[in-house]
């Protein structure tokens, strides 16, 4: 049962994304019911753990919530939140692998397959990954790895809420016999209650009926499709997004801001998780660009290519800056801040030529020290003097 293949294949998902995201905003509200969606008319489009106990699931009619929880805090939907939590997500994954997939907002598959060599094991890498989603935008999220995207969106939805299950090769069979048909990807409310009334409860049952039989019962595709979900049989590739692949970060602020210094220091403190991330992947870049958007949400971008690769914020901040000087223009007030660096090279490949006045530890040797403590203790152990949190916006 499987595919016999050396591929890893690791599924990062958000957990109750939405209502994360709207937590973070009102940390009072953590312990009591909440959902977002409509308070009385419309859909549950996320609802928070607590919620969930008395029964509230996403896709429910805000009535039927109500009834089942009457003293819930309701949250109205905010997508651009969404989306920019959503995007600042996608930019952490791209630091850890080269094809990063995003399947939905709250969603995404990242091929592992080779990294072991210099990145560690999968289940390290994924707790790392879990750790830096948390600390940066105070989202849980549940990873699931396996050798396909099948078996790795299965252990997720196992590992839930905000765990980590890594599925071998070897353990395909013994992780999905003993589950109902309905767990399996694909399977809905529909096909799960057909297969039910042909006597087919586990997936164990389902991988027993030949395939030919399934095909006769449910299609030429769908039979063969169910034949091969039961096996844990899953061909598709993580597909990444169009464009070079680079280390990025975003900040969207709490409110928009209208004066340049309070814009330069969160920009340097985007700068440096950019510059970490980079040394985390072990990769220079040359060619930084910056993206601002607009409190009226217009956005609008520019690049600048440095003359040699780096990794440091010292090197890559001033041409941020100096990019951000040719885009401010006028008082508009910014409500979020990009950066992105790409012409990635791995740093062992790149020889670093020091100037004849640099001391024999620099300011790489410095920030990798930080980000050692950082790694070991958490995001504020180790910060710069205008990066501290009385400072922030």
């Amino acid at each position: 049962m499987g595919d016999a293949t050396d591929r890893v294949v690791m599924c990062v998902d958000m957990d109750a994304f939405y209502a994360s995201v709207e937590l973070r905003r009102h940390p009072e509200w953590r312990d009591v019911p909440m959902w977002v969606g409509g308070a009385t008319r419309g859909v549950v489009l996320s609802a928070n753990y607590p919620a969930r106990a008395f029964g509230v699931r996403g896709g429910m009619s805000s009535t039927q919530a109500r009834r089942l929880c009457p003293h819930a805090v309701c949250a109205p939907p905010d997508f651009d939140a969404y989306t920019d939590v959503s995007a600042g997500i996608v930019a952490i994954l791209e630091t850890f692998a080269a094809r990063v997939e995003s399947a939905s907002i709250d969603e995404a598959y990242l091929d592992l397959t080779g990294t072991e060599r210099t990145a560690g094991s999968a289940a390290r890498l994924g707790e790392r990954l879990r750790a830096v989603v948390h600390d940066e935008q105070g989202i849980a999220c549940s990873v699931g790895i396996g050798p396909n995207k099948l078996i790795a969106k299965m252990a997720s939805n196992s590992a839930k809420p905000d765990g980590l299950l890594e599925v071998l090769p070897e353990a395909v069979t013994g992780f999905l016999t003993p589950q109902p048909v309905e767990h399996l990807v694909g399977v809905g409310g529909s096909t799960g209650a057909r297969l039910r009334a042909l006597g087919l409860v586990t997936i164990a049952d389902l991988a027993a009926v030949p395939r030919g039989v399934l095909q006769r019962e449910f299609g030429l595709r769908a039979g063969a499709l169910l034949a091969d979900l039961a096996r844990g049989t899953d061909h598709s590739r993580v597909v990444a997004r169009p464009g070079e692949r680079g280390v990025g970060c975003q900040e969207t602020f709490g409110h928009d801001l209208a004066e340049d210094a309070a814009v330069h220091t969160e920009l340097l403190r985007v700068v440096v998780k950019v510059s970490s991330r980079m040394r985390a992947a072990g990769v220079l870049g040359r060619t930084l660009t910056l993206t601002l958007r607009f409190a009226d949400f217009a956005t609008t971008s520019r690049a600048s290519t440095l003359a040699f690769p780096t990794d440091l914020t010292d090197e890559l901040y001033p041409v941020a800056l100096r990019l951000y000087a040719l885009l401010r223009t006028g008082r508009r007030r910014v409500r979020r801040v990009g950066v992105r660096v790409t012409g990635l090279v791995d740093r062992d490949a790149v020889a670093l030529q020091p100037t004849l006045d640099a001391p024999d530890h620099g300011w790489r040797d410095a920030e990798r020290a930080a980000d050692n403590v950082i790694r070991r203790f958490g995001p504020r152990a180790a910060q710069r003097a205008v990066l501290t949190a009385r400072n922030r916006p």
